[in-house]
């Protein structure tokens, strides 16, 4: 009888440390193991980034993502060198440029009879190829290819956010023979109501600087308003700055969803035809620009129309706490201000040598 007693106790023991063993095993290995697809949907993201871009006018300016928490932090962004320009054109039969035109922008200029009416710069059958909301990755090469192919120029007026997301697109921009402008550092609106006189500057003096980071170089001293919308007091600010201001005769329209590249196309040779010239507004930041452009050219180049390149008497001297912002934000390394910066060879020379 003891003897089954006590063998009894032992196997109940026995079950009570393998089942604690076996727990103690479990919470470890739940601890350790990579978590399912469900797990990780439940795990909590950064939020994305505050979008101030006015998505009704340009589709889709939304702010970049931020990387994942667990990502490690980017390394500092280096500074673009200068950019070469080689331009070439193989194109015997190409639309090309008529004429170049050089604009001096003492005083603030403004220009598109939408807006402006003092200086008509155009004879009859002239355009003047324009996009906004540049650099942007698939689109604007896209843009590029087709002036490249018609061996012709456009005037661009870059966002600030854009030019540091992707300062090797804008740099192909300024390479390939176009003018670069600005237009603003996100794209709001800066006549809005909750828009201060000062948040306005800002915008506008923070997007000169960051094109300029981007470029390597001064931009050009062009400027075009977001969705043109524009007030008496920042005109006169422009002006005290010697910014040409922008805006247009012909919008395209190609920044509506509902509008396919055909439509594009249509809506520019309609108004075109009837007013036998202008500036033309378009968005190389938006996919169907870039397919209606091939069509667009050629219809240019078949109605006889000629274009005109636009660039600058000067290059835009921007201001240095602007440029130093866009440094601190870009986590740039920088010795002392960036006002301070000097090439290598104007610190450091040989003097003498063995």
């Amino acid at each position: 009888m003891r003897n089954a007693l006590g063998l009894m106790l032992a196997s109940v023991l026995a079950a009570v440390l393998i089942a604690g063993g076996w727990y103690f095993y479990s919470s470890r290995a739940d601890q350790g193991a990579p978590k399912t697809t469900a797990a990780r949907a439940a795990d909590p993201l950064p939020a994305k980034l505050a979008a101030k871009d006015d998505v009704e006018t340009t589709a889709a300016i939304a702010a970049k993502p931020t990387a994942v928490a667990a990502a490690p932090a980017p390394a500092p962004v280096p500074a673009p060198a200068p950019v070469q320009q080689t331009t070439t054109c193989t194109n015997p039969d190409a639309l090309g440029v008529s004429r170049v035109v050089e604009i001096d922008t003492t005083g603030g200029p403004g220009f598109g009879f939408e807006q402006f009416k003092q200086f008509d710069f155009l004879t009859d059958k002239e355009v003047v190829l324009t996009f906004d909301d540049s650099p942007w990755p698939h689109n604007t090469p896209a843009v590029l290819k087709a002036l490249a192919d018609e061996c012709t120029k456009g005037l661009f007026f870059s966002v600030g956010k854009h030019a540091t997301w992707h300062p090797e697109i804008l740099r192909q921009v300024l390479a390939q023979g176009h003018t670069v402008g600005t237009h603003t550092w996100s794209h709001v609106n800066l006549a809005g109501k909750k828009m201060t006189e000062q948040q306005a500057k800002d915008e506008i003096e923070k997007g000169f600087s960051a094109v300029k980071w981007a470029l390597g170089t001064n931009p050009s001293p062009f400027f075009r308003f977001p969705q043109l919308s524009q007030s008496p007091a920042l005109v006169s600010y422009l002006g005290t700055r010697n910014l040409g201001i922008f805006s247009t005769d012909i919008d395209s329209f190609d920044f509506r969803k509902e509008n396919t590249p055909d439509k594009i196309v249509s809506n520019v040779m309609t108004k075109l035809d009837k007013l036998g010239k202008g500036i033309i507004l378009m968005h190389d930041f938006q996919k169907r620009t870039g397919e209606a452009l091939p069509t667009l050219l050629a219809r240019l180049k078949a109605g006889g129309y000629k274009v005109v390149q636009i660039k600058a008497k000067t290059t835009f001297d921007s201001l240095p706490e602007y440029d130093e912002a866009i440094l601190k934000e870009l986590k740039v390394p920088t010795s002392g201000s960036a006002t301070n910066a000097r090439p290598i060879s104007s610190v450091v020379q040989t003097v003498s040598q063995r």
